[in-house]
């Protein structure tokens, strides 16, 4: 296996491909990381406090820029591979028109346009990050950007515990929050970023015990956190990790594989639907989900009013006026939710059931593709654990098609890599 020395890590495209590193290939591994760091929005809470909104901020809109312009960057230098990957993955392609379409029948046209714009420069950066970097680069840099993130977080939250952890008078005081606003945020990305860091130790056997220790400070951070759901979505994503490789074992080995995750998968099904509030204390969750189904049912409500196509990208939530949806939803849920706490009913308000049916196809088509990746594809150990890890989450959060946001970023950039293996990247 070669070994690149540290000084060369974001360079590393040039060195796989046999040749030496040039200006560019450094250029466009800072890029890759500007973006990561920026979408993650784990600056936010440390420079504009805990309690600033990403999504209103003028500012904080502004500091986005730069991540928007590593993008441009990325995408002008892979621009054939770029659209290559867009020809593969055309069920993302119509989800974006979809998007922009969206305009026409917005609730707010001014406000979707410019959510539209913020989302579209979001999905490009992550095709851009599949069509750069074969397998092995993209889990490594991932790896670092990550890395960075997990040790800021462990500092502040040590030296800096008014910032890194959560506030005496808040629900959960003391649990950590790391760069976030909030103790789960920093509890899903850790959960997010497991799979990258094992996946970063299988593929780099040479600085194998750096990612490892970062992976075991992840899931310090995620107990630290004291969020189960993302305790249990790291679990899951060990689990998945373990699940490809056993089935790369051979033929037999993965057919039991095979049967035994789904007998797991439809058992756990069958118990959320047949006992499910025995399921959720068993999770320490209450029937509600902290209030989530309240939402959901407002939601549902207004999905009524605009069933086919929905209200429009990105204007539903800030919207304050006194007929409008959120006014609806906040009478209804008795409180003033900020999203709809699931990627699925988001769709469904936002863009209706032709859209929640878009998205469903996508999520389908990734998921399928890559659980075939565990038998075949050398990605497997960063794709499969970070799907079922993303999966689970987007049942309780909206992180799908969420303008600046990292999570969005990752799972198109897997999608999109999947779908554009390293046999057809110049990478």
């Amino acid at each position: 296996m070669t070994y690149y020395p540290a000084q060369s890590w974001i360079a590393a495209p040039a060195q796989a491909a046999g040749r030496r590193s040039t200006l560019i290939d450094y250029i466009a591994g800072a890029m890759a990381v500007t973006i990561l760091l920026v979408f993650s929005q784990g600056w936010i809470a440390p420079i504009f406090g805990a309690s600033a909104d990403p999504s209103t901020g003028g500012m904080i809109r502004l500091i986005y820029f730069p991540a928007y312009a590593a993008g441009l960057v990325l995408l002008a230098l892979n621009a054939g591979d770029v659209v290559r990957v867009l020809i593969r993955q055309p069920v993302l392609v119509l989800m974006m028109c979809l998007v922009v379409a969206s305009i026409t029948w917005s609730i707010n046209p001014g406000e979707t346009m410019r959510r539209v714009v913020a989302i579209g420069f979001t999905t490009l950066s992550g095709v851009a990050l599949a069509a750069r970097y074969s397998w092995r680069r993209l889990v490594e840099i991932l790896a670092i950007a990550f890395g960075i993130m997990c040790v800021l977080s462990f500092v502040l939250a040590v030296g800096v515990p008014h910032i890194g952890r959560m506030p005496a008078g808040s629900e959960f005081p003391g649990a950590w929050r790391g760069l976030w606003a909030e103790k789960n945020s920093m509890g899903d990305n850790m959960a997010m970023f497991m799979p990258a860091f094992i996946a970063a130790a299988i593929y780099h056997p040479g600085r194998r015990g750096l990612w490892v220790g970062m992976a075991l400070l992840c899931f310090a951070l995620v107990l630290l956190s004291t969020s189960k759901t993302s305790l249990l979505a790291l679990m899951l994503a060990v689990g998945a990790t373990v699940f490809v490789a056993l089935v790369r074992r051979g033929p037999a080995v993965g057919v039991v594989m095979t049967y035994l995750a789904v007998l797991v998968v439809a058992s756990a099904v069958g118990a959320v639907m047949l006992a499910p509030a025995e399921v959720f204390a068993l999770v320490g969750k209450d029937p509600t989900l902290t209030g989530r189904t309240q939402i959901w049912a407002a939601i549902m409500v207004q999905v009524h009013n605009h069933p086919l196509l929905g209200h429009g990208y990105g204007t539903v939530w800030t919207d304050e006026s006194p007929w409008a949806p959120l006014a609806m939803i906040i009478k209804a849920a008795h409180f003033r939710p900020h999203h709809a706490h699931s990627s699925w009913y988001e769709q469904l308000l936002g863009l209706g059931y032709v859209g929640l049916t878009a998205w469903s196809l996508f999520f389908a088509q990734t998921m399928l593709t890559g659980v075939v990746a565990a038998f075949r594809e050398k990605g497997a150990f960063l794709a499969l654990p970070f799907l079922v890890v993303y999966g689970l989450i987007s049942l309780t959060e909206s992180v799908t098609l969420t303008y600046n946001d990292l999570r969005w970023v990752l799972f198109v950039a897997i999608a999109c890599k999947l779908a554009y293996p390293d046999g057809s990247a110049r990478a």
